[in-house]
């Protein structure tokens, strides 16, 4: 049983908490790259319970800083950005990306309060469309982030976008771990599969397998980055579809796609203890995607999410995700388009925090399980014997892909993926 006292550890973040800390052990997402614009207005960022504000500066830099100016603590969102700084409108005072203030305008000339007028700052990074940040101790600050996949392939092979989710993060992770869900959350009935569905046996998204074997068996494979997961469903007689996907610490999925398809995973980035951000990127390796796929993540019909300019989506709790009731009739088994729509609904559907303790898990909870005694051992290792949480120290292992395949039914798929491009460096 999942008691209350685990359920504390796994899902608050604040600074100080046990999952805080493993958060700010790594390189973490924060915002898009085109959020920010040189010398444009600065933007409002909560993080891990932290309020802060981000501004791209006139080299091009960013900065990621306390909220509240040294001063009189006055709301920086309402700053100037401007000459590689950013200027509070209340006394004029004006702080680089390092939180050092560099002019007190209203001060005496030469005064020495400038050596103390500083604020928090975090370092910043760009890379794959994405801006990152550091906030643990600058002594154990990582020399890379995580070189994931999609960071590593030219813009034109890539598609980053983010929505905001109103639930606990450990929510959002749980359910991009949990492969059986696909076989009902994300299902299209037979008659709209069978448009869909390819010489190989595959559908858009959703293999034909998954929709025959509703009852996966789930085996765990443990890495330098996390685990991985192998869903393995009953294909013929003689073989096996193997659904192979991966959990990279501290909150990045890699989900399973069709051959020829662009890959696909998440990060999911608390904001507070009660919201998070949920980080979408489609890539292909090996070409640049088409015009249809940019069509696919725009339109929000599949797992990318249309949003407003707050980034939060069209479809949402407060208009019940616009849930259909004919289309859940006759076209799907939720009435509700997008496939990363259809998991907020369930995920926030449990509350804010969902009570675990009250659970009653299954066999097809397994991934989940392993999951959260890992989480929870790795932040309290951190936090009792200062052991860096696993994936800190082995950037490299980050560069990995997920994948679906049949299989005959003696083969280990860990070992026949590990020979393409599953388990080992991309």
């Amino acid at each position: 049983m999942f008691t209350a006292e685990q359920n504390e550890v796994l899902t608050r973040v604040g600074p100080g908490t046990p999952m805080g800390d493993l958060f700010r052990s790594f390189w973490i997402p924060f915002l898009l790259s085109s959020e920010l614009e040189v010398d444009g207005p600065p933007k409002r960022v909560t993080l891990l319970g932290e309020n802060l504000v981000a501004y791209r500066d006139t080299q091009n830099r960013v900065g990621l800083l306390d909220r509240h100016c040294a001063h009189r603590r006055a709301d920086l969102f309402f700053g100037r950005n401007e000459d590689c700084g950013l200027r509070c409108t209340y006394h004029g005072w004006k702080f680089d990306i390092t939180g050092q203030a560099s002019e007190l305008p209203a001060e005496p000339e030469g005064t020495p309060l400038i050596k103390d007028a500083k604020i928090k700052a975090y370092p910043t990074r760009e890379s794959g469309d994405v801006i990152w940040t550091y906030m643990g101790p600058k002594e154990k600050e990582p020399k890379d982030i995580p070189l994931l996949d999609w960071t590593a392939v030219p813009p034109t092979h890539r598609a980053a976008t983010k929505r905001l989710q109103e639930n606990n993060w450990a929510q959002a992770v749980e359910g991009g771990l949990d492969s059986s869900h696909v076989s009902f959350l994300h299902r299209a009935f037979t008659q709209v599969q069978a448009a869909t569905t390819t010489k190989e046996g595959h559908l858009v998204q959703r293999p034909i397998y998954m929709v025959k074997d509703t009852r996966p068996t789930f085996h765990i494979h443990k890495t330098d980055y996390g685990f991985a997961i192998g869903a393995r469903r009953n294909a013929s007689d003689t073989e096996y579809y193997w659904r192979l996907s991966q959990f990279l610490m501290p909150a990045f999925t890699i989900i399973p796609t069709a051959e020829g398809r662009p890959l696909t995973g998440h990060f999911w980035v608390p904001i507070d203890d009660y919201n998070c951000w949920a980080y979408t990127f489609s890539w292909h390796p090996q070409r640049p995607l088409t015009d249809e796929e940019w069509e696919e993540y725009g339109s929000g019909a599949q797992i990318h999410a249309a949003v407003d300019e707050n980034f939060r989506p069209l479809a949402n709790k407060d208009n019940t995700y616009k849930l259909d009731r004919e289309m859940q009739r006759k076209e799907n088994y939720t009435g509700i388009v997008g496939v990363g729509i259809q998991d907020m609904s369930v995920q926030e559907s449990m509350g804010a925090i969902t009570d675990r303790s009250k659970e009653l898990l299954g066999a097809s909870d397994a991934a989940i399980v392993y999951w959260r005694r890992l989480m929870i051992d790795q932040a309290l290792q951190l936090k009792e014997k200062g052991k860096a949480p696993l994936g800190v120290e082995t950037p490299k292992a980050y560069q990995v892909r997920s994948g679906a395949v049949l299989l005959p039914k003696e083969a280990d798929p860990f070992k026949a993926m590990a020979q393409s491009i599953f388990l080992q460096p991309a």
